[in-house]
Protein backbone atom coordinates (compact mmCIF):
# COMPACT_ATOMS: atom_id res chain seq x y z
CA UNK A 1 0.00 0.00 0.00
CA UNK A 2 2.77 2.30 0.28
CA UNK A 3 3.96 1.66 -2.96
CA UNK A 4 0.55 2.38 -3.95
CA UNK A 5 1.08 5.51 -2.45
CA UNK A 6 3.95 6.97 -3.35
CA UNK A 7 3.39 5.99 -6.97
CA UNK A 8 -0.23 7.26 -7.19
CA UNK A 9 -0.39 10.11 -4.83
CA UNK A 10 3.00 11.58 -4.73
CA UNK A 11 2.01 13.52 -8.01
CA UNK A 12 0.26 16.36 -9.42
CA UNK A 13 -3.09 14.05 -8.05
CA UNK A 14 -1.95 15.23 -4.05
CA UNK A 15 -2.84 18.92 -5.10
CA UNK A 16 -5.83 19.50 -6.53
CA UNK A 17 -7.11 23.04 -7.30
CA UNK A 18 -3.36 24.31 -7.64
CA UNK A 19 -3.14 27.84 -9.32
CA UNK A 20 0.28 27.34 -10.28
CA UNK A 21 2.99 23.94 -10.20
CA UNK A 22 6.42 24.97 -10.78
CA UNK A 23 8.79 22.17 -11.05
CA UNK A 24 12.66 22.54 -9.76
CA UNK A 25 14.43 19.44 -9.60
CA UNK A 26 12.31 16.60 -8.09
CA UNK A 27 10.42 19.58 -6.48
CA UNK A 28 6.67 20.54 -7.09
CA UNK A 29 6.55 23.90 -6.18
CA UNK A 30 2.50 24.76 -5.43
CA UNK A 31 0.59 27.73 -5.11
CA UNK A 32 -3.31 28.03 -3.89
CA UNK A 33 -5.61 30.57 -3.76
CA UNK A 34 -5.50 32.49 -0.10
CA UNK A 35 -2.05 33.33 -0.02
CA UNK A 36 -0.95 29.17 0.55
CA UNK A 37 2.14 27.66 -1.11
CA UNK A 38 3.01 24.26 -0.74
CA UNK A 39 6.13 21.54 -1.75
CA UNK A 40 6.09 17.91 -2.69
CA UNK A 41 7.68 15.47 -4.36
CA UNK A 42 7.95 11.39 -5.09
CA UNK A 43 11.78 11.49 -3.64
CA UNK A 44 14.46 14.09 -3.59
CA UNK A 45 16.10 12.21 -6.35
CA UNK A 46 19.21 10.52 -4.28
CA UNK A 47 20.29 14.56 -3.19
CA UNK A 48 22.84 14.89 -0.26
CA UNK A 49 23.20 17.09 2.17
CA UNK A 50 24.22 19.72 -0.14
CA UNK A 51 21.98 19.02 -2.71
CA UNK A 52 19.17 19.21 -0.39
CA UNK A 53 20.17 22.46 0.92
CA UNK A 54 20.22 23.97 -2.65
CA UNK A 55 16.85 22.74 -2.78
CA UNK A 56 15.41 24.19 0.48
CA UNK A 57 17.05 27.66 -0.46
CA UNK A 58 15.64 27.88 -4.15
CA UNK A 59 12.33 26.58 -2.92
CA UNK A 60 12.30 29.34 -0.13
CA UNK A 61 13.34 31.75 -2.32
CA UNK A 62 10.51 30.71 -5.31
CA UNK A 63 8.05 31.90 -2.66
CA UNK A 64 10.01 34.76 -1.11
CA UNK A 65 9.28 36.53 -4.90
CA UNK A 66 5.54 36.18 -4.23
CA UNK A 67 3.95 38.92 -2.13
CA UNK A 68 1.03 37.16 -2.22
CA UNK A 69 2.25 34.51 -0.35
CA UNK A 70 1.20 34.11 3.69
CA UNK A 71 2.35 30.69 4.33
CA UNK A 72 4.84 27.85 2.88
CA UNK A 73 4.15 24.13 3.69
CA UNK A 74 7.04 21.66 2.69
CA UNK A 75 5.40 18.46 3.16
CA UNK A 76 7.92 15.26 4.27
CA UNK A 77 7.71 11.83 4.57
CA UNK A 78 9.02 9.47 7.58
CA UNK A 79 10.17 6.89 4.93
CA UNK A 80 11.93 9.13 2.53
CA UNK A 81 15.90 9.23 2.65
CA UNK A 82 16.19 13.09 3.23
CA UNK A 83 19.93 13.75 4.80
CA UNK A 84 20.15 16.55 6.82
CA UNK A 85 16.54 17.56 5.57
CA UNK A 86 14.91 18.39 9.30
CA UNK A 87 18.31 20.49 10.15
CA UNK A 88 17.84 22.63 6.29
CA UNK A 89 14.18 23.18 6.72
CA UNK A 90 14.76 24.83 10.20
CA UNK A 91 17.44 26.45 9.52
CA UNK A 92 15.47 28.17 6.51
CA UNK A 93 12.86 29.00 8.76
CA UNK A 94 10.25 26.09 8.31
CA UNK A 95 8.74 24.95 11.86
CA UNK A 96 8.15 21.68 11.93
CA UNK A 97 4.39 20.72 12.94
CA UNK A 98 3.07 18.29 14.84
CA UNK A 99 3.61 14.56 13.10
CA UNK A 100 0.24 12.89 11.36
CA UNK A 101 0.06 9.16 10.22
CA UNK A 102 -0.17 8.38 6.63
CA UNK A 103 -3.29 5.15 7.57
CA UNK A 104 -4.67 3.38 4.16
CA UNK A 105 -6.79 0.60 3.62
CA UNK A 106 -9.59 -0.62 1.63
CA UNK A 107 -12.79 1.27 1.42
CA UNK A 108 -15.13 -1.38 1.79
CA UNK A 109 -13.62 -2.12 5.48
CA UNK A 110 -14.96 1.63 6.44
CA UNK A 111 -18.34 1.38 4.71
CA UNK A 112 -19.88 0.12 7.45
CA UNK A 113 -23.58 0.24 9.57
CA UNK A 114 -22.45 2.84 12.75
CA UNK A 115 -25.50 3.33 15.20
CA UNK A 116 -25.58 7.05 16.10
CA UNK A 117 -27.90 9.24 19.02
CA UNK A 118 -31.00 9.89 17.92
CA UNK A 119 -30.50 13.33 17.61
CA UNK A 120 -28.04 13.15 15.32
CA UNK A 121 -28.32 13.91 11.46
CA UNK A 122 -25.86 12.86 8.43
CA UNK A 123 -25.73 14.71 5.13
CA UNK A 124 -23.31 16.08 2.19
CA UNK A 125 -23.34 19.75 2.14
CA UNK A 126 -22.76 22.00 -1.03
CA UNK A 127 -24.12 25.72 0.08
CA UNK A 128 -21.51 28.36 0.67
CA UNK A 129 -23.19 29.14 4.13
CA UNK A 130 -22.81 25.69 5.14
CA UNK A 131 -19.21 24.98 3.99
CA UNK A 132 -18.79 28.15 6.07
CA UNK A 133 -20.31 26.83 9.01
CA UNK A 134 -18.17 23.86 8.66
CA UNK A 135 -15.17 25.60 8.94
CA UNK A 136 -15.91 27.99 11.80
CA UNK A 137 -16.47 24.32 14.00
CA UNK A 138 -13.28 22.79 12.03
CA UNK A 139 -11.25 25.97 13.16
CA UNK A 140 -12.26 25.43 17.01
CA UNK A 141 -11.24 21.71 17.15
CA UNK A 142 -8.07 22.43 15.10
CA UNK A 143 -7.30 25.68 16.95
CA UNK A 144 -6.14 27.44 13.40
CA UNK A 145 -8.39 29.82 11.40
CA UNK A 146 -9.29 28.71 7.76
CA UNK A 147 -8.70 31.66 5.54
CA UNK A 148 -11.32 32.99 3.28
CA UNK A 149 -9.53 31.97 0.72
CA UNK A 150 -9.37 28.51 1.47
CA UNK A 151 -12.85 28.21 1.82
CA UNK A 152 -14.21 30.05 -1.36
CA UNK A 153 -11.67 27.61 -3.24
CA UNK A 154 -13.30 24.77 -0.95
CA UNK A 155 -16.71 25.70 -2.25
CA UNK A 156 -15.92 25.80 -6.05
CA UNK A 157 -14.62 22.36 -5.63
CA UNK A 158 -17.72 21.14 -3.86
CA UNK A 159 -19.88 22.86 -6.20
CA UNK A 160 -18.09 21.14 -9.69
CA UNK A 161 -18.14 17.71 -8.01
CA UNK A 162 -14.38 17.60 -7.27
CA UNK A 163 -14.61 16.75 -3.33
CA UNK A 164 -17.93 16.05 -0.91
CA UNK A 165 -18.19 17.90 2.78
CA UNK A 166 -20.00 15.51 4.92
CA UNK A 167 -21.40 16.92 8.31
CA UNK A 168 -23.57 15.64 11.23
CA UNK A 169 -26.16 17.77 12.85
CA UNK A 170 -27.56 17.63 16.34
CA UNK A 171 -30.38 20.55 16.71
CA UNK A 172 -29.43 22.38 13.40
CA UNK A 173 -25.52 22.67 15.14
CA UNK A 174 -22.89 21.21 13.03
CA UNK A 175 -20.89 18.94 15.15
CA UNK A 176 -18.48 17.14 13.11
CA UNK A 177 -17.64 17.41 9.62
CA UNK A 178 -14.97 15.88 7.37
CA UNK A 179 -14.53 16.34 3.24
CA UNK A 180 -14.07 13.21 0.95
CA UNK A 181 -11.30 14.08 -1.87
CA UNK A 182 -11.50 11.38 -4.80
CA UNK A 183 -8.02 11.55 -6.68
CA UNK A 184 -8.21 10.85 -10.44
CA UNK A 185 -7.03 8.23 -12.52
CA UNK A 186 -5.74 6.71 -8.66
CA UNK A 187 -7.08 3.98 -7.09
CA UNK A 188 -7.41 6.38 -4.37
CA UNK A 189 -9.78 8.74 -1.95
CA UNK A 190 -8.47 11.02 0.74
CA UNK A 191 -10.67 11.63 3.74
CA UNK A 192 -9.80 14.86 5.05
CA UNK A 193 -9.94 17.13 7.91
CA UNK A 194 -12.54 15.14 9.83
CA UNK A 195 -13.27 17.03 13.43
CA UNK A 196 -16.03 16.46 16.26
CA UNK A 197 -16.36 18.55 18.66
CA UNK A 198 -15.53 17.26 22.28
CA UNK A 199 -18.83 17.23 23.80
CA UNK A 200 -20.16 15.16 21.11
CA UNK A 201 -17.07 12.63 20.95
CA UNK A 202 -17.06 8.58 21.95
CA UNK A 203 -20.69 8.75 20.03
CA UNK A 204 -19.77 7.01 16.93
CA UNK A 205 -20.03 9.93 14.96
CA UNK A 206 -16.72 10.28 13.32
CA UNK A 207 -17.18 6.89 12.52
CA UNK A 208 -20.21 7.30 10.58
CA UNK A 209 -19.17 9.99 8.71
CA UNK A 210 -16.22 8.39 7.61
CA UNK A 211 -18.38 5.62 6.46
CA UNK A 212 -20.45 7.59 4.88
CA UNK A 213 -17.40 9.09 2.81
CA UNK A 214 -16.17 5.40 2.27
CA UNK A 215 -19.62 4.48 0.62
CA UNK A 216 -18.97 7.51 -1.92
CA UNK A 217 -15.90 6.22 -2.71
CA UNK A 218 -16.87 2.78 -3.38
CA UNK A 219 -19.31 4.37 -5.90
CA UNK A 220 -16.52 6.23 -7.67
CA UNK A 221 -15.09 3.12 -8.52
CA UNK A 222 -12.03 3.97 -5.76
CA UNK A 223 -10.17 0.54 -3.72
CA UNK A 224 -8.49 2.89 -1.04
CA UNK A 225 -9.08 5.31 1.80
CA UNK A 226 -6.25 7.45 2.68
CA UNK A 227 -5.65 10.00 5.28
CA UNK A 228 -2.75 11.77 7.56
CA UNK A 229 -4.61 11.33 10.94
CA UNK A 230 -4.01 12.92 14.02
CA UNK A 231 -3.99 11.05 17.21
CA UNK A 232 -7.71 11.75 17.83
CA UNK A 233 -9.05 9.91 14.67
CA UNK A 234 -5.71 7.14 13.94
CA UNK A 235 -6.93 4.84 16.68
CA UNK A 236 -10.48 4.97 14.94
CA UNK A 237 -9.40 4.17 11.64
CA UNK A 238 -7.09 1.45 12.99
CA UNK A 239 -10.32 0.01 14.39
CA UNK A 240 -12.15 -0.02 11.39
CA UNK A 241 -9.19 -1.70 9.43
CA UNK A 242 -7.11 0.78 8.17
CA UNK A 243 -3.18 0.38 8.52
CA UNK A 244 -0.19 3.12 9.46
CA UNK A 245 2.38 2.70 6.34
CA UNK A 246 4.46 5.92 7.87
CA UNK A 247 4.43 9.47 8.91
CA UNK A 248 4.50 12.52 7.67
CA UNK A 249 5.53 15.80 8.86
CA UNK A 250 4.44 19.16 7.73
CA UNK A 251 7.36 22.13 8.00
CA UNK A 252 5.42 25.17 7.82
CA UNK A 253 7.39 28.80 6.95
CA UNK A 254 6.05 32.24 7.25
CA UNK A 255 7.49 34.72 5.40
CA UNK A 256 8.20 37.80 7.24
Amino acid sequence: MLKAYDEQLRTDAETPGAVTVTRHGPLRLITFDGGRGFISYRDLGGADEDGIEALVAAAAAHFDADPAIEEVEWKTRGHDVAPGLHETLVRHGFEPEDPESIMIGEAHLLAVDVPLPEDIRLRAITSAEDVRAAGVMQDGVFGSPTSEGRLDQMVRRIAAGECEMWVAEADGEIVSAGRIDPVPDTEFAGIWGGATLEEWRGRGIYRALTAARARTAIALGKRYIHSDSTEFSRPILERSGLVKVGTTTPYVRRPS
